[in-house]
């Protein structure tokens, strides 16, 4: 789905924030049980450690800390909540109710979002619809998954590949003129790979990985592309890539594909692995915290997951006030 051109009110980005948990997993204590080394999983995935939750630490307690990061400095909170995640607590009820209440938002809309690991972009696009409506001001919307669970513990091609974490992101209504504006989002799907990336329960996640490497590298730079000509840019003008960060092979030949330099390329992977809806809420808010992402940096983000799903968006990097770094859960 590409939209035309955009008329009324804007969704504006007015703050972020994220948390990880305290108990980091390197590759070094993966080689305990599994039959690799430092050297595999780094030169096929760029990842050298992630963050695991505690057994007690569930997605609402990571989406109530990222959330809370994000709503410094917004008094009267939001309208609206939307978290995206595949590791609800629960399958009924949502958590994003639960989220709210905990952040003291009792009464505000609240809902629950699945798309994989592209599930934030389809929250920002909600949001932005909510936003366009006037059905809400401001909508918070909320990354966060427990990715660490999913995959068999014995499979040493999958285990070291996610991380557990949440990030979050104000959106307000603004005009399309400023910085922060979300440009028109660029969403897709296809049924037909369902079966590439599964798990109908913790522990038994399949993934067709030499399918999903390809799928990720076209569905990513073709959206990319879509996004950033819907904003009227070129390429050459894109100053921040910023792709879900699934292994750094992949974010590497997206970045390729578009023509985008290395040093354009926003990357966290080596850190905080794979952590689906929360891993560019996340990248976001790091690299803003630390100065990798600056006010006016035209930024560009895609994301690519289960479903199959895609998507991407364009914006223009704001001044953000309250710019932090990642809570950190209970050591």
């Amino acid at each position: 789905m590409t939209p035309g051109s955009r008329r009324g009110p804007a969704a504006v980005v007015s703050g972020v924030g994220s948390a990880l948990p305290a108990q980091v997993v390197s590759n070094a204590d993966l080689t305990v049980r599994l039959d690799t080394t430092d050297e595999w999983i780094r030169s096929r995935t760029g990842i050298t450690r992630r963050h695991v939750a505690a057994a007690d630490e569930t997605t609402t307690d990571l989406a109530v800390q990222a959330a809370a990061q994000a709503l410094t400095g917004h008094p009267a909170g939001v309208e609206a909540l939307v978290v995206a995640t595949t590791t609800p607590d629960r399958a009924c009820p949502a958590t994003a109710p639960t989220v709210a209440t905990r952040l003291g938002l009792t009464g505000i809309a609240a809902v629950d979002l699945a798309a994989g690991c592209s599930g934030f972009l389809y929250g920002l696009a909600t949001a932005a619809g909510l936003i366009a409506t006037g059905t809400a001001g401001s909508v918070l919307v909320v990354g966060a998954d427990r990715l660490a669970s999913l995959p068999d513990p014995e499979d040493r091609t999958t285990a070291p590949l996610f991380g557990d974490g949440a990030g979050a992101m104000v959106l307000r209504c603004g005009s399309a003129d400023e910085l922060g504006a979300l440009r028109p989002v660029v969403l897709g799907s296809d049924g037909r790979g369902a079966d590439l990336i599964s798990a109908s329960h913790p522990g038994a996640l399949r993934m067709e990985g030499a399918a999903v490497f390809r799928h990720a590298i076209d569905r990513m730079a073709a959206a990319s592309l879509q996004a950033a000509t819907a904003a009227g840019w070129e390429l050459s003008d894109v100053d921040r890539l910023v792709p879900h960060q699934a292994n750094s092979r992949i974010t590497t030949f997206v970045a390729r594909q578009l023509g985008v330099p290395y040093g354009r390329q926003l990357s966290n992977v080596a850190d905080v692995g794979n952590t689906g809806a929360a891993s560019i809420p996340l990248l976001l808010a790091a690299a803003s915290a630390d100065g990798r992402l600056k006010p006016g940096h035209r930024t560009l983000l895609t994301a690519f997951g289960a479903g199959l799903t895609w998507g991407a968006v364009a914006l223009t990097w704001p001044d953000l006030p309250h710019t932090l770094t990642p809570e950190r859960g209970r050591p």
